[in-house]
């Protein structure tokens, strides 16, 4: 971080001082006393919710029609503080400053596993955002997380080739069914020669369905991509 970025953070906080969305402590989103009492997983988990004691493992033979090759997820989305991180995440008034602390959660699980993976032969690429939602919010808070863990993994960030062409409804709003249909179409990869035969980790918020992740792997799978691993903060 430059002088000048230093500086720029230190009168934001200044002016805008950040406070535990837990205990409300000034300081930061996530203050270190409020992270401990999150339950981050040791484990992995499959995408039918089976626990897979080992990552390399990816899919038990129930999932093996998915597109995508495994789900990394850091906490229970159940449990309302997770909701609440990411829900001030996401809606406003929106605290984009909670991209660290919830990306150093996912690397904390990477950490936990019994066999730690290895990512260095792999590519980040963030779900992106509609035109108009990205504007409305500022920034897309996929992107922000997957910056945080290109910069930890030290792996290529690529942000461009994927977009999203079609206006979907949060899924938040939707059932079960109409989850699934949702984001049919959604996806378009506009360039597609600088990921064919690579690994991609496919990074978003949360994993609830599992609809708009295996969307996006079945265009990138379609493209070339040899593996795509889905990394979310929390599975619904």
């Amino acid at each position: 971080m430059t002088i000048l970025n230093r500086s720029k953070n230190f009168f934001l906080d200044l002016l805008f001082p950040k406070f535990c969305l837990g205990c409300q402590e000034e300081g930061d989103y996530l203050c270190q006393d409020c992270q401990a009492t999150l339950e981050i997983l040791e484990y992995q988990y499959c995408l039918c919710k089976s626990p897979l004691r080992l990552p390399e493992a990816g899919k038990c033979r129930r999932c093996l029609t998915k597109k995508l090759n495994g789900l990394y997820f850091a906490l229970n989305y159940q449990s309302s503080f997770p909701k609440k991180l990411i829900h001030q995440f996401k809606y406003e008034p929106f605290a984009k400053g909670l991209a660290k602390p919830l990306a150093s959660l996912i690397i904390a699980h990477f950490q936990l596993l019994a066999n730690t993976p290895d990512f260095s032969n792999f590519i980040i690429i963030p779900i992106p955002l509609e035109e108009k939602r990205l504007k409305w919010r500022g920034f897309n808070q996929a992107e922000e997380l997957a910056k945080e863990l290109a910069k930890f993994l030290k792996i290529p960030l690529i942000s461009g080739c994927l977009i999203k062409i079609k206006e979907t409804l949060p899924q938040i709003d939707l059932s079960a069914k109409e989850r699934e249909e949702n984001p049919r179409g959604a996806f378009l990869l506009k360039k597609g020669g600088e990921i064919k035969g690579r690994k991609v980790l496919l990074v978003d918020d949360v994993y609830t369905t599992g609809a708009t992740m295996e969307e996006a792997a079945r265009v990138l799978k379609e493209a070339g991509v040899k593996e795509v691993w889905g990394v979310v903060v929390a599975r619904g």
